[in-house]
């Protein structure tokens, strides 16, 4: 009898203590994983995200750079990691995209909780300023003469940058031969060293461009950039090539509610830091907002809508 009231006290104390926790939270760093290499614009932007959370919190928020597997890494990490909201990542587009490519440890409907899409990316096809194509028509009618023969580089296999030029490709009638890299920075080393020949990725050459080092052939979005309104979109170029790919953060299943509205919060907070948005400008990364619920359904969405695609391709996953 008394072992059973000790039990029942136990259980009492166990479920009053979630509460607290979770006003009390955070009482310690919050550690936020970037799955791109130091240095581009999506470890810059989310550590002005970072900052800013961790001001709002009251404690520091740790950003940990894991590069490599096309920015899955972070999402892999969620599969072990405690759901006390201490371990969050950015969700690129490639969590939804690479269960469809590659068998893989996470699934991302089943095994994150969806906190908040905070952004998205502006894409870009550039060459060095040196190369011998002015502009993408050049560009197309160089590649058809030449099968195979232009490297282009991306921050990796079926990222965004990948996929979109593929699908180019095939509407162009072209082949290209990618080379991927684990982020912007070590791509645009290669491209300026002559490595490669052109590099598809966001906006992180945007300085190389504005500096005279690089040509902008043409952006992905279904919109011309402010920026570069005379740089002609994929789709204004005859290329029925759209590609926005917003991003957000998330953690490991099972996460407490009041926790997460506490994280979500504190984001959304951050989304209107002058600091942040000036990050953001810096490399035209327009605000794009959606809560956990509808991010949750926006993956979901996401692995519907491109599965055609990828297995048009030959990138499905083999079972």
């Amino acid at each position: 009898m008394f072992k059973r009231i000790l039990q029942g006290v136990v259980l009492l104390l166990v479920f009053a203590a979630g509460p607290v926790l979770a006003e009390q939270f955070p009482v310690k760093p919050i550690t936020l994983i970037c799955p791109w290499p130091a240095g581009g614009a999506s470890d810059l932007v989310m550590r002005a995200f970072a900052e800013s959370v961790g001001k709002q919190l009251g404690q520091t928020m740790i950003v940990e750079n894991r590069p490599g597997a096309s920015g899955t890494m972070g999402a892999a990490a969620l599969v072990n990691a405690r759901p006390d909201g201490y371990t969050l990542t950015q969700l690129p587009i490639s969590v939804f995209r690479m269960p469809l490519m590659n068998k893989m440890t996470f699934d991302p409907l089943k095994d994150i909780t969806y906190i908040i899409n905070v952004t998205g990316y502006t894409f870009g096809l550039v060459v060095r300023a040196d190369a011998p194509w002015k502009d993408l028509n050049e560009f197309v009618a160089y590649a058809k003469a030449n099968p195979e023969k232009i490297t282009y580089g991306t921050p990796g296999a079926g990222t965004t940058p990948h996929l979109a030029v593929e699908q180019f490709s095939l509407a162009a009638g072209i082949k290209l031969t990618h080379v991927p890299f684990k982020g912007f920075a070590e791509g645009a080393q290669s491209l300026l060293g002559g490595h490669i020949m052109a590099h598809s990725d966001s906006t992180g050459w945007a300085p190389h461009v504005d500096a005279g080092k690089m040509r902008l052939l043409a952006t992905y979005g279904s919109k011309r950039t402010k920026r570069w309104p005379q740089v002609p979109t994929l789709l204004d170029a005859g290329y029925n090539t759209v590609s926005d790919s917003p991003f957000g953060f998330g953690g490991p299943k099972g996460m407490d509610p009041k926790v997460v509205k506490i994280l979500h919060d504190a984001f959304r907070k951050a989304m209107d830091d002058p600091k942040v948005l000036a990050m953001l400008e810096k490399f035209d990364q327009p605000a794009i907002y959606m809560n956990g619920e509808d991010y949750a359904k926006f993956a979901k969405k996401t692995m519907e809508d491109e599965k055609p695609l990828i297995e048009r391709l030959g990138l499905a996953v083999k079972m």
